[in-house]
């Protein structure tokens, strides 16, 4: 999987303010840091869907590793790092801890029995013999959003984010004192929206994340903002970039979290405002000159169940 950063549509209002929305991917320990600026709207692949078998696959074959050593001093930064023979035993610990947590996630999910996967079963069996740890007896499985817990430190975590405020963002984590992963991130993202020219869009146009062009030429601006939120949305699964395209469960999912009060997928979706628009309050939601599809639900921001 790997750092990535890819954009998903960019835009640029009449007022030239520019809405851009990416898919990005990196470490999941850095999510707390990604999550602390709040004029980003994000949905994140979540560890209560994804099942515990998947998750387990994904860490055996393409775990995360820190970017590099840190020696241990005072204060949040490292300065100086391991080299050679030292960076080397680092990572052999870190990936031992994976190797351990792996096999407790696969004792919560009832025992190496419960995996469907027969190459995905004999590695496990493997690491029972490596470590000559004792196989659990079978159990009912815990559900996954206990399980996946213990796999976290070493998985790769994909965020849809989209924002009109990118500055603060990119002063803080292209900062030499930032962690490097979180870095390494932002500067992905700062070339994608370097090497990108957005689309103009008028008062009565539409940014619509994950739309095709060609569904933008046959279909209504409401079955688009609606099959986008549903995009956006899986995310939550890791099922939004399968590649196939299913409208009736688009529209189930769009009506889904409508009724149930999920609100951040509906948030990336969005129109330039007006002049008057702004003169009056240029912020809908955390966007600045855009107006979001979030805002013409009635209610969006104080759900109760049964009325959304």
């Amino acid at each position: 999987m790997g750092y990535r950063a890819k954009i998903l549509a960019d835009s640029l209002s009449e007022q030239d303010i520019r809405l851009t929305s990416m898919e990005v991917t990196f470490p999941r320990y850095i999510l707390p840091e990604f999550n602390t600026h709040r004029v980003f709207s994000r949905n994140s692949a979540s560890s209560r869907a994804v099942p515990v078998e998947k998750r387990i696959l994904q860490v055996i074959e393409e775990p995360v590793t820190p970017l590099e050593w840190g020696i241990n001093k005072a204060g949040m930064q490292s300065v100086e790092v391991l080299k050679d023979k030292e960076a080397l035993l680092a990572e052999e610990s870190w990936l031992i801890a994976r190797d351990q947590a792996v096999l407790g996630a696969v004792a919560l999910m009832g025992g190496a029995d419960k995996i469907k996967d027969e190459a995905t079963k004999e590695h496990i069996i493997d690491l029972y013999d490596k470590y000559g740890a004792r196989r659990p007896e079978s159990i009912n499985g815990v559900h996954k959003q206990f399980v996946n817990r213990l796999l976290e430190p070493f998985m790769w975590h994909t965020v849809v984010v989209s924002s009109t405020e990118w500055d603060n963002f990119y002063g803080l984590r292209l900062h030499p004192d930032a962690q490097p992963e979180i870095r390494r991130v932002a500067q992905l993202m700062k070339a994608a929206m370097m090497g990108t020219n957005p689309e103009l869009l008028t008062s009565s146009e539409w940014h619509v994340p994950f739309v095709l062009d060609q569904e933008k030429d046959t279909h209504s601006i409401e079955f688009l903002s609606k099959i986008a939120v549903a995009r956006c949305a899986r995310v939550s699964y890791e099922t939004h970039d399968t590649g196939k395209i299913d409208y009736d469960k688009d529209i189930a999912l769009h009506d889904s979290l409508l009724a149930s009060g999920h609100m951040s997928p509906f948030e990336h979706i969005a129109r330039p405002m007006t002049g008057q628009e702004i003169t009056f309050n240029p912020w809908s939601g955390n966007f600045r000159g855009w107006h979001q599809y979030r805002k013409e639900i009635p209610n969006e921001d104080t759900y109760q169940q049964g009325n959304p």
